[in-house]
């Protein structure tokens, strides 16, 4: 019975990443090569005092969002990270990681095997630094 659940559980899985690949493929949310274009056309127009200006609020933005980072503020995509990582563990580290790499396949074999050290390292995984 277990292992009929753990093989269903892994075939929902396995369509849910292809359902979320197929849907981040299809919809980028990035900006497109011609609002890049528009908008480095737009900062070469400017003045060089205007430039030193926009550069300097620039800095400024990435120094406060360095400072926000650097004191572990959790966000909320943290937050549903941990929650999936309680659930789905190798979800989690799939979602962290942006990839099938080797920390999603050792979770996923560690929830396969023993439930609970899957949840700890996803944990692990989700929560550390770097």
């Amino acid at each position: 019975m277990k292992k009929n659940f753990t093989f269903i559980c892994f075939i929902c899985f396995a369509l849910f990443i292809q359902t979320v690949s197929a849907s981040t493929t299809s919809s980028s949310s990035g900006p497109t090569s011609t609002e890049v274009k528009e908008a480095l056309k737009k900062f070469k127009s400017l003045s060089k005092v205007e430039r030193k200006e926009k550069m300097s609020e620039v800095k400024k933005a990435v120094k406060e969002f360095r400072k926000n980072k650097k004191n572990g503020e959790p966000s909320t995509n943290t937050l549903l990270l941990v929650i999936l990582a309680i659930l789905l563990p190798p979800l989690a580290v799939y979602l962290h990681e942006g990839e099938i790499n080797t920390k999603f396949w050792i979770d996923l074999l560690l929830t396969i095997l023993f439930f609970i050290p899957g949840v700890i390292y996803a944990l692990i995984v989700v929560l550390g630094k770097g």
